[in-house]
């Protein structure tokens, strides 16, 4: 297996999820709460954040595969797990309240459930991980 391809695969993938959530949840903000597809609307400074932290990361990120820079890779992990964290936070929002004042699920048309940001965000999840182990290991 060629490390360097998957890498750039994941990290292209990457990129598709930061857009993707960004795109996704971009809609209408009122008294600071966004309200995207979900159930619940959540904080719109949280999507600047996971969108600062993204382009970021991606940056830093391939400067450090360009460049051959452990250093940079290994400062650019915490972007990656702190991206991460916020994007399974994001994701929360699909999580049934059961109250019965409790609003219906919100769709888009992306998808009439949070299947495409289960896939995304876990699949992130998946990808800081493999990212973790090549750049520990000296593999990047």
């Amino acid at each position: 297996m060629e490390w360097s391809n998957v890498t750039w695969f994941l990290t292209a993938l990457g990129a598709v999820v930061v857009l993707i959530t960004r795109v996704r949840l971009g809609g209408t903000v009122v008294d600071g709460t966004a309200r995207g597809a979900g159930r619940h609307g959540f904080s719109a400074a949280l999507l600047r954040l996971h969108t600062v932290v993204g382009v970021i990361t991606l940056i830093g990120w391939v400067v450090a595969l360009v460049t051959g820079r452990r250093e940079i890779a290994l400062l650019m992990l915490t972007g990656w797990w702190l991206l991460t964290v916020i994007g399974l936070l994001l994701l929360a929002r699909w999580l049934p309240s059961g109250g019965k004042h409790s609003e219906d699920t919100k769709s888009d048309a992306w998808g009439s459930s949070a299947g495409l940001s289960v896939l995304g965000h876990v699949g992130m999840l998946v990808g800081v991980c493999y990212f973790t182990f090549v750049t520990i290991t000296e593999r990047l």
